[in-house]
């Protein structure tokens, strides 16, 4: 069965075109480097297709890099960036 599957492999186009990269990896992967502040690092999500809760079916995620503390909005879906940005500045 190995001969058989070592011969079709190679007789297939496709296994051909697609072989793995066998380059050994480029390096040690490096930690972040660590926010000097809180509100410093942040990241943004959305968490979007729930079902509607009070006219709301978007949850606005923000987190903070460095205390992992984070923030749940709730947005209603077909907002604009000026809605997001005012929602930001007002509860974070």
């Amino acid at each position: 069965m190995k001969k058989a599957v070592r011969n079709w492999v190679r007789a297939s186009e496709i296994c051909q075109r697609c072989k793995p990269v066998l380059q050994s990896p480029v390096g040690t992967l490096q930690p972040l480097p660590i926010p000097r502040a809180i509100w410093v690092d942040i990241s943004m999500d959305f968490i979007e297709g729930l079902p509607t809760s009070r006219g709301k079916d978007t949850i606005f995620v923000v987190v903070d890099g460095l205390i992992k503390y984070a923030h749940f909005l709730p947005l209603a879906h077909s907002f604009s960036v000026a809605r997001v940005a005012q929602l930001y500045f007002e509860q974070v």
